[in-house]
């Protein structure tokens, strides 16, 4: 699971396929679709595709002449659950550091006596 974690969040580095993913979001799309609002060349555009593919980030199919990308979305709900643990965590741990700043706070026996 670490491994296939590095592969997409190394996948997810670059700004280009960032865009694409969050394009393929919205509708499947083809190589030269995807390659329309970049100054980069198609081939470029295959390399950022087949980055994503082996992150397993998206999938090509066959639909006659036409071979969509599709963006796998069982890979986010991995990063999710990744991100989630982390989370959960500093959560945690604000919530001792709120408890300590509390009991700091709160007036010792002494002060309430004098």
């Amino acid at each position: 699971m670490e491994d296939r974690l590095n592969r997409v969040f190394a996948a997810l580095a670059d700004p280009i396929r960032r865009d694409m993913v969050a394009r393929l979001a919205t509708a499947d799309a083809t190589v030269n679709e995807l390659a329309e609002p970049y100054d980069v060349s198609v081939q470029a555009v295959s390399k950022h595709i087949r980055v994503l593919e082996d992150a397993g980030l998206v999938r090509r199919s066959r639909q006659a002449q036409r071979r969509p990308v599709h963006l796998e979305a069982e890979v986010f709900d991995l990063m999710t659950a990744w991100i989630e643990r982390y989370r959960r965590q500093v959560e945690e741990r604000y919530a001792r550091l709120d408890d300590l700043l509390a009991d700091e706070s709160a007036p010792t026996e002494h002060e309430e006596t004098a």
